[in-house]
């Protein structure tokens, strides 16, 4: 058996293929780059080793049945490409990612952020089947747990201007909040920041 562990969020192409140095099937496994630039791995693992995959069109060839080691070498982007384009036809549009701010300490939107939204909507609207993942945030102000909470009910209020579109299915609308753990900008406590005050909308 053959085993695919994903390290980090990657379009992985996957072929069977025939192996050059002999008549026995064979797994290829070939790591295409993140279309954002951002590294990623995959561990590809046999009965016998494994082998991790950490670098753009590093590939890992593994016999019928998962025996022997994975041999790991480095493919020919262009040929990958010309092998698999059917593949590469099929692969989903790059995920967009807009960002809107809040006025502070509740759960309106700023003026400018209202276009944002709509382009956000738009992108959304261009997708068939895709996902909608919502973060909300804060700034500084104000204890952990009540950051918590507010940058759950800001992501909960972008969520619902996404379900009263009523073009998009709510169980594809993901909403959480991460309060003040992920700082657009890195600030003391109790520091009011419109920056942090924030909404990132993932469109995938």
């Amino acid at each position: 058996m053959i085993r695919f562990q994903r390290l980090s969020l990657a379009f992985i192409a996957l072929s069977t293929l025939l192996l050059a140095a002999c008549s026995t099937p064979g797994t290829r496994v070939v790591l295409l780059p993140q279309a954002d630039g951002r590294p990623s791995a995959v561990v590809v693992t046999t009965r016998n080793g494994e082998q991790t995959l950490n670098k753009p069109f590093q590939r890992a060839t593994a016999l019928a049945g998962g025996t022997g080691k994975p041999v790991v070498d480095q493919a020919d982007p262009a040929k990958v490409r010309a092998d698999n384009q059917t593949l590469f036809d099929l692969a989903p549009p790059p995920a967009q990612s807009f960002t809107v701010f809040f006025d502070a300490g509740g759960v309106t939107l700023t003026a400018d952020s209202q276009k944002t939204m709509r382009d956000a909507v738009a992108a959304a609207m261009a997708r068939n089947g895709g996902d909608i993942v919502i973060t909300g945030h804060t700034d500084t102000v104000g204890s952990a747990a009540q950051n918590d909470e507010l940058s759950r009910r800001r992501a909960q209020q972008v969520r619902q201007m996404f379900v009263d579109q009523r073009l998009f299915p709510a169980i594809r609308i993901e909403a959480v909040g991460r309060g003040e753990r992920e700082l657009a900008v890195r600030t003391p406590d109790e520091t009011n920041e419109p920056r942090n005050r924030r909404v990132v909308v993932e469109v995938r």
